[in-house]
């Protein structure tokens, strides 16, 4: 085998195993990014349901302000 040959041959398995390494690379980080994707979408479900929670609980808090000022008023009089 000539040097050349050998030397191409170096050349392609060391380009075989780049490629190789980049494409786990790509799948590790699509993994990830699925892994990234789902935990968003979980994350966001619960800002949702918390906001809902919030209007609720101003709500409440404000028709509770409301009753104690009634309170406050008739006791006034």
């Amino acid at each position: 085998m000539s040097r050349a040959a050998s030397a191409k041959d170096r050349v392609d398995d060391a380009l075989s195993r780049l490629e190789s390494m980049v494409d786990e690379r790509l799948r590790v980080e699509r993994l990830r990014a699925d892994e990234l994707a789902q935990r968003l979408d979980k994350i966001e479900r619960q800002h949702d349901e918390l906001k809902k929670v919030a209007v609720e609980v101003e709500a409440r808090l404000e028709r509770a302000m409301e009753y104690i000022r009634s309170l406050l008023a008739a006791d006034q009089q």
